[in-house]
Order: structure tokens, then C-alpha cells, then sequence
């Protein structure tokens, strides 16, 4: 699909395109399974492409039950504008053409780089992580990696403190300027521990300074009186966003990278 002549740059100006422009509905991405629409989206005299997932297109989880994907959406952007490392595409929660849902600036991917491979070997190379072997067919099995790339490992730790369940390889989308993004947020801030991630390279490894400095300030303006925290508590739960409070208390306590819990299903499936 070709894109608009004029993307905004990332900035408020894209918020409010997202906010308040006029949504039209372009097609829709048959392969999600809630309904995901491709749309393009004007004010002002600019245009974009973006994402728009109606909360009526939404299929009811039993261990989400409150709020909607489309909230959680918008609170892992927040989350990850505060930390600075702008991980998450500009979100916001508006009305559309299906009623409410989340409307998302589209990233469109660029090759190259590859983040995630299968190897046969028992021992990563240089520069890559191991994650855990997997079946490739016949009865053999490969030893699945990731990139050992400071931009997976900042996604690692968001990821780890907006407790999400469900980081697959297609959710990761390398961009111009060596920029990376993470999508799909929809199932993230429950109160029991469910991270489910391909980015378990650095489990039980130091924390880096850099993300010890970010948890910080993510715990100030966790506080109750917070900037983050007025704007989770809109989207979140009063005991989600307590959770989350403890999440990043966990990660500063423990300085390091959390390890899969042993109680849930460590990586999601499919994987990609």
C-alpha cells in the first residue's frame, strides 16, 4: 500500500493528527485475530497512515477481563513515552468509523537488520542471545536466538514492566533512522506475572545504568501523585496500576533483567 505524500514527524502535531482527524477506512489486516483496520488519517491539511482497532472488533479474554486492548494499547505508549526511549508508535484511544479502539501511526518496516534467527548450533555467535531451542521438523531442533541489540534490550526491559504477554518476532518493526518499534500491547499491565517474550537473552543479567535510571524515574512519576500515573489511571486498573508500581520496585531491587517464572508459558506461541 502506498503511503501519503506528507508523514508528520513524531511529535504532538502526530497526536493530535491521530486525535482528531477524519479516519477512512482503507482495508483491513485478515490475519489478526481482532479486527485491525488500515486506514489513513487527515486534519489540517496532513495525512497519515495509521491503525485503527475498534474495541467492538475485540475477542473477550478470560484473564483480561476488565478494560479493553485498545486502553492497554494506549497505556504501553504512555509508559514508553516516559521513559524517553520512544519503543511504541503515538497512540491514542478516539472514536472512529466502529466506535471507540486505538488508532496507532503506522510504521511501515524496512529490511535488513535481522533481529531474530534459527541456528544449528548449541552456543550463540557473537552479537546474539540465545532464547531456546525449537522444533524445525523431522524431529530436529534449532537453537532459536535474538540480536544482542541495545534497542531489543530497552524493549526487554518495557516489556518486563508493563508485564506483557504476548512480545512476538512480527511485533518488532525496524524503521528509517535505525529507529525500532514494538506493536501490539493489547495483553500487558495483568497483575499476575505473565511476561511472555522472545527477548530473554539478558534474563538474570545487570540491568544496564541507562535502564536503572529509567525505572527511576518511572517509579516518581508512578507515584500518586504522577504524572504516569494520572494518565494510567484512566486507561488501567486502580490494582494494574499498582501492579505495575511493583513491577518496576522488583526490577530496581533486583537490578537485574527478570528470568521466565517457571508458572507461565515463557515464550508465546507462535513465536513470529
Amino acid at each position: 500500500m502506498s503511503a501519503p505524500e506528507r508523514i508528520p514527524p513524531r511529535s504532538v502535531t502526530t497526536a493530535e493528527l491521530l486525535a482528531r482527524g477524519e479516519l477512512t477506512v482503507r482495508g483491513q489486516i485478515r490475519d489478526a485475530s481482532n479486527a485491525v483496520l488500515h486506514c489513513s488519517v487527515s486534519h489540517d491539511g496532513q495525512e497519515a497512515l495509521c491503525v485503527y482497532k475498534p474495541v467492538r472488533g475485540e475477542r473477550p479474554l478470560w484473564d483480561f477481563p476488565d478494560g479493553t486492548l485498545a486502553q492497554r494499547e494506549v497505556a504501553a505508549y504512555e509508559v514508553s513515552e516516559a521513559t524517553g526511549w520512544g519503543l511504541v508508535p503515538p497512540t491514542v484511544l478516539r472514536d472512529g468509523p466502529y466506535g471507540q479502539g486505538m488508532c496507532q501511526l503506522w510504521i511501515e518496516a524496512v529490511p535488513g537488520g535481522e533481529l531474530l534467527a534459527l541456528v544449528d548450533a548449541e552456543e550463540p555467535e557473537p552479537g546474539w542471545k540465545a532464547i531456546g531451542l525449537a522444533e524445525v521438523g523431522e524431529g530436529r531442533t534449532a537453537l532459536l536466538v535474538h540480536a544482542d541489540d541495545e534497542r531489543l534490550r530497552r524493549l526487554a526491559v518495557l516489556d518486563a514492566v508493563i508485564n506483557n504477554a504476548d512480545r512476538k518476532g512480527g511485533h518488532l518493526l525496524p524503521a528509517k533512522g535505525g529507529r525500532l518499534y514494538g506493536i501490539d500491547h493489547g495483553v500487558t499491565f495483568n497483575t499476575e506475572n505473565k511476561l511472555r517474550t522472545l527477548l530473554w537473552g539478558w534474563a538474570g543479567e545487570p540491568l544496564t545504568g541507562e535502564a536503572v535510571d529509567v525505572l527511576k524515574s518511572l517509579k516518581e512519576t508512578l507515584g500518586p501523585s504522577g504524572a504516569l500515573a494520572r494518565r494510567l489511571a484512566v486507561l488501567i486498573t486502580a490494582a494494574e496500576l499498582d501492579a505495575t508500581r511493583a513491577r518496576v520496585e522488583a526490577l530496581l531491587e533486583s537490578g537485574k533483567h527478570p528470568e521466565p517464572s517457571g508458572e507461565w508459558p515463557a515464550i508465546p506461541w507462535p513465536p513470529v
